[in-house]
């Protein structure tokens, strides 16, 4: 019983020896990763790999959005001031911002799979640990440990723009967002039942079950074949795409697998490389902002949902003032917790995120990555400064849920474009270090949105309006369109084409 399992793994080694070290017949044809995921096509394999490798983001999402729905009780529970909820926030995507290009950096080196395991195993148990903080000190810790765990997800990401043949990624990666979407509604519906009754602390805890298991499903997904060709191991990723074809019931390119394996991967430099250099400043600066806006409206929406601070008034949305005998609204603090209302109201601004869709699908395929960024991001300068219109809570309602369907879809597409605009060589750690430059821009928006915002509306709205437009003008200068264009390998050599 034992010989079998060894014979296999000897014949794979013997196999690997064969394709590493000689060069295939003359004459004999020859195929590349790219041109095998191309002629397998589209399949249940790549349904499978959406599902699960989608459903991270439920995960994520679940995660991030904890925050938004605990600040308010652990305000009151240890009397916090503004700054100190914003820092919450902000230590959160501090440790995002670190752990980011540290584990692209090894994604890049020893495989995208080994990574995402290793980041929802630590994100599941720091996050369990957040559940029984002793203090606020502690619980910021751990959170800032979460976001560290948070920051590996992005290679599901890679692994299944890495499967996907060119034509269907700027259609499949965008529908990704429903698992964003309903990662955030779930924990926004769980926070409406859980805090009331049981407490913050259990939310805390059923907020990890997915990604415990996720866990559990991983191994159905096996490691990119692109990162295992670029590493040599010719082998592996035959195995792969053989599996994959016969998953799909497609048929592999006649000839042999043959790409030279790259030696030099996961380089810093490599991002600052004169063909990538303009590339990679301009999506960091992209990134940075479109964080910024993205968690500054979820945040701003808690701000005003438990301040309506666009209309000077110190009731939350839709609810009654306490009146100024009221002990909370005395408090120095703030000690407000979400009513029924301010919950609804969450849940019909999230479901935001989805509502430009199919028009985002449409734009990415159809107008280019670059032009299709800019418009986006264009009209989320526009609708914030909307916000600043005192209107009725179904009005604000109204801007809230375009807002959030705005910057969605700016994620949408950067998170498409970057992925494409990199080779193999190079790809993770591009998404890491852009994930980085990411939770810079969250890390302000708190104290933006939970600080800024309380001394001057306007203010606020008028800073994340301009980041939004320099982030329109930088996405429609972009020097390299992705659009249709295949996945690179590695750095071009000087005048061939991108």
């Amino acid at each position: 019983m034992a010989a079998a399992p060894k014979e296999a793994v000897n014949t794979i080694a013997l196999e690997e020896i064969h394709t590493e070290g000689q060069e295939p017949p003359k004459g004999q044809k020859t195929f590349t990763v790219e041109e095998a995921v191309e002629t397998i096509g589209f399949g249940r394999f790549h349904i499978a790999l959406f599902l699960i490798m989608g459903s991270t983001g439920v995960a994520e999402a679940m995660e991030i959005m904890l925050i938004a729905v605990v600040s308010p009780l652990i305000r009151c529970e240890w009397q916090l001031h503004d700054w100190q909820v914003a820092l919450v926030t902000t230590m959160v995507f501090f440790g995002y911002m670190v752990f980011s290009i540290a584990l692209g950096l090894l994604a890049d080196r020893y495989g995208r799979w080994k990574i995402l395991l290793l980041s929802f195993l630590w994100g599941a148990y720091f996050s369990l640990l957040t559940s029984f903080a002793p203090s606020y000190i502690w619980f910021v810790f751990l959170r800032t440990m979460v976001g560290g765990g948070v920051s590996g997800h992005a290679q599901g990401l890679i692994i299944k723009t890495e499967f996907l043949p060119t034509k269907y990624r700027g259609y499949m990666l965008p529908l990704s967002q429903v698992f964003w979407l309903a990662g955030s509604l779930l924990i926004i519906g769980l926070a409406s039942v859980v805090n009331p009754t049981i407490g913050w602390r259990w939310l805390i805890r059923i907020a990890s079950i997915p990604g415990i298991i996720l866990i559990l499903v991983f191994k159905f997904i096996p490691e990119s074949a692109r990162y295992n060709v670029s590493t040599g191991n010719t082998a592996a990723a035959l195995a792969t795409l053989r599996r994959i074809a016969k998953i799909n019931r497609a048929t592999m390119p006649e000839g042999v697998l043959q790409e030279p394996p790259k030696e030099r991967r996961g380089r810093f430099k490599d991002l600052i490389h004169p063909k990538y250099l303009r590339t990679t400043l301009q999506i960091w600066i992209i990134w940075l902002g479109i964080a910024f806006a993205y968690y500054g409206v979820i945040l701003a929406s808690a701000e005003l949902l438990e301040r309506d601070l666009s209309c000077g008034s110190t009731a939350p949305l839709g609810e009654e003032d306490p009146g100024p005998a009221s002990e909370e609204s005395r408090s120095p603090c703030h000690c407000r917790p979400f009513g029924p209302s301010a919950y609804q109201t969450m849940i019909i601004s999230t479901a935001g995120e989805i509502a430009l869709n199919p028009v985002n699908i449409l734009g990415i395929n159809f107008l280019g990555r670059r032009l299709s960024l800019c418009i986006t991001m264009g009209c989320t300068a526009l609708f914030f400064l909307l916000l600043n219109i005192c209107t009725s809570s179904a009005g604000m309602t109204g801007f809230l849920f375009m807002l959030r369907a705005l910057v969605s879809a700016n994620f949408n597409t950067i998170y498409i474009y970057t992925a494409e605009v990199y080779p193999t060589t190079m790809r993770a750690l591009g998404m890491g270090t852009s994930g980085s430059l990411c939770r810079v821009g969250a890390m302000v928006a708190p104290f933006i949105s939970q600080v800024l915002m309380s001394a001057s509306f306007l203010g606020a709205l008028c800073l994340f309006s301009s980041v939004c437009v320099v982030c329109a003008i930088s996405a429609f200068t972009l020097p390299i369109e992705t659009k249709g264009r295949a996945l690179q390998v590695c750095i071009a050599t000087p005048g061939a084409p991108a």
